[in-house]
């Protein structure tokens, strides 16, 4: 846990920072630069699921067959140097290209590190290692949020504005981490110098036990095309993609958001100010993964992990268009992802290492 999970969970707030860059960059100067109307930043931001659902699954597979630390590594250095290019975007056309191209780069990075942190861990240990993972996942908008608002503020830097700065700042550390990675992590407990060759012996059993254990409880059938045949797997296909697309409205444009409080309210739309409050808005998105993970862990997975979570953050989000009150719309704001990703991150892991 020592060893891997932080390492592993800097790889994933990595991850984070460079997807959501571009919510910083569009109200901060992208947009003005490369003329882009509100629907075309929408429409930009939203096409990076393009590339990355179409090699989702192959991603995996060649995953499977080349080993997780090489293809982990590959990952963030071919994401870090299309982020890198995102910096040099002249017009609408050639940022759509590079959303999309970050979505075929980044595709398979998520499952990928899951299934690693899997093949180290035995089954009954998985939920407090999965919980020490998925923690980057808030830490990133409350870490990134000022350093991208310093980066943008940086304008001028090399002659280039702010949000060409930001991206370079981003894509920078991705390329540096990607390729410490590939040093870093090993492929088995058995390649692993800092194990004594007892514990190594004892990791490789259990990990065997429990993969002997999970092949058979497996249930006739399993595949692909029983997954598509089934009823469960379409409801929560449904599920999933209507929690998503709250998320990724917060994701995208939480700092046009409050960047147009200015007007409305009054309230500073200085770059400094959409950092720390978009920082603040993600703090109970870590205290809701805590509680679920640690509720679920102890008394195990129940249908509420999943349903009320889910059904505050909507209710929030109907909420969070009423005006009068920049904080009362903020608090609505913060809840939908503390509700999604308590809902889709936190419970299943807890499933899966019970």
């Amino acid at each position: 846990m020592i060893r891997l999970a932080p390492f592993v969970a800097l790889m994933l707030l990595i991850n984070q920072l460079d997807r959501g860059a571009i919510s910083f960059a569009g109200p901060n100067g992208m947009s003005a630069d490369l003329g882009l109307s509100g629907a075309q930043f929408g429409f930009a931001s939203g096409l990076f699921f393009v590339g990355y659902i179409l090699l989702e699954v192959p991603s995996n597979l060649v995953l499977h067959k080349v080993g997780a630390r090489r293809w982990l590594a590959r990952i963030m250095v071919s994401w870090g140097i299309v982020t890198l290019l995102t910096a040099l975007a002249q017009n609408f056309f050639e940022l759509t290209a590079l959303r999309v191209l970050l979505g075929v780069t980044e595709a398979g990075f998520f499952p990928g590190a899951v299934f690693y942190l899997s093949t180290w861990v035995p089954g009954e240990n998985r939920a407090k290692i999965f919980a020490i993972f998925m923690m980057a996942q808030p830490l990133a908008p409350i870490i990134g949020s000022p350093v991208d608002a310093a980066l943008i503020a940086a304008k001028n830097l090399l002659g280039l504005p702010g949000w060409r700065i930001m991206f370079m700042g981003v894509g920078i550390p991705a390329i540096i981490v990607g390729c410490v990675c590939w040093f870093y992590l090993k492929d088995r407990p058995s390649e692993a110098k800092w194990l004594t060759p007892a514990e190594q012996a004892w990791l490789t059993s259990e990990l065997e036990t429990d993969r002997r254990r999970t092949e058979s409880r497996a249930v006739v059938g399993n595949g692909v095309m029983a997954a598509l045949r089934s009823g469960r797997v379409w409801m929560m296909w449904i599920y999933y993609f209507g929690v998503s697309y709250g998320v990724y409205a917060v994701t995208f444009f939480l700092p046009t958001i409050i960047k147009a409080f200015h007007q409305q309210y009054g309230w500073s739309g200085s770059v400094w100010m959409q950092g720390i409050v978009t920082a603040l808005v993600y703090v109970p998105e870590a205290f809701a993964i805590w509680f679920c993970a640690r509720d679920a862990a102890k008394r195990g997975v129940h249908i509420w992990h999943v349903a009320l979570p889910a059904a505050l953050a909507g209710v929030a989000a109907a909420f969070s268009m009423i005006h009068g009150s920049p904080i009362f719309t903020l608090i609505m704001i913060a809840i939908i992802p503390a509700g999604v990703f308590a809902a889709t991150r936190t419970s299943g892991f807890c499933r899966t290492g019970s």
